[in-house]
């Protein structure tokens, strides 16, 4: 086997290890966070948009947080907060306990 086939069995062995850890952790979070650059899983985040001329500037602070980054010794991170003028999609995974069901 050639290191080239190492390394993508290794890289491939992460991939797998972190979407498995993905499905574990997911049913712990209210919120998923896609960014051009990374998605997030947390319970609790704030957002400021800051209007410019050319373009927005998102603001986003996020806690209780789990990114999903591979190269990352833990992916539980406290708090993290995200400055972007990319697009920000911002998902509801599940409403929180205390809320009143409004459905009929």
């Amino acid at each position: 086997m050639s290191k080239t086939d190492e390394l993508d069995e290794f890289e491939a062995e992460l991939e797998l290890r972190l979407k498995r850890e993905y499905a574990d952790v997911y049913p712990l979070f209210r919120y998923c966070v896609l960014t051009s650059d990374a998605t997030y899983l947390c319970n609790d985040y704030t957002r400021d948009v800051t209007p410019q001329a050319a373009y927005p500037m998102f603001r986003i602070e996020m806690e209780d947080v789990w990114v999903w980054d591979r190269n990352r010794p833990t992916r539980i991170i406290p708090k993290v907060e995200i400055h972007t003028s990319q697009d920000v999609t911002i998902e509801v995974l599940r409403g929180d306990e205390n809320e009143a069901d409004d459905t009929a």
